[in-house]
């Protein structure tokens, strides 16, 4: 159990760095020089990588982890569009529209489909 909360809790602070190099850009006041953002962008991407690697060393079955590599990946997309929509919402200041909703829940129910049949 502690492997699953673990790879959860390194997910969503990976994909909190992730959506930050992505995004931030994009919404502030005074846009940065394209060069200035790829850089600042590919600095806040290294702690991504220095909490996704051992989120998946912990998370798959062949390390002793409870999920298969498509399981960490759909499992991956799920967190990263509740980070993502937390971003738009608070930090963007952007209003998310019903049909996002409504895509964001069919991911939900694939992960649901992902983790079935798995003990």
């Amino acid at each position: 159990m502690w492997r699953a909360l673990a790879t959860v809790g390194l997910l969503v602070g990976s994909n909190t760095f992730m959506t930050y190099a992505w995004y931030y850009h994009v919404k502030r006041e005074t846009p940065w020089p394209l060069l200035v953002a790829i850089g600042v962008s590919w600095m806040i991407a290294l702690p991504e990588y220095i909490l996704q690697v051992p989120a998946n060393r912990f998370g798959h079955v062949s390390m002793g982890g409870p999920f298969t590599l498509g399981q960490l990946k759909i499992l991956q997309e799920a967190i990263t569009l509740v980070v993502f929509l937390l971003f738009a919402v608070y930090v963007a200041k952007e209003r998310v529209r019903p049909n996002e909703l409504v895509a964001m829940g069919l991911v939900m129910a694939g992960v649901v489909v992902a983790m079935l049949g798995r003990k």
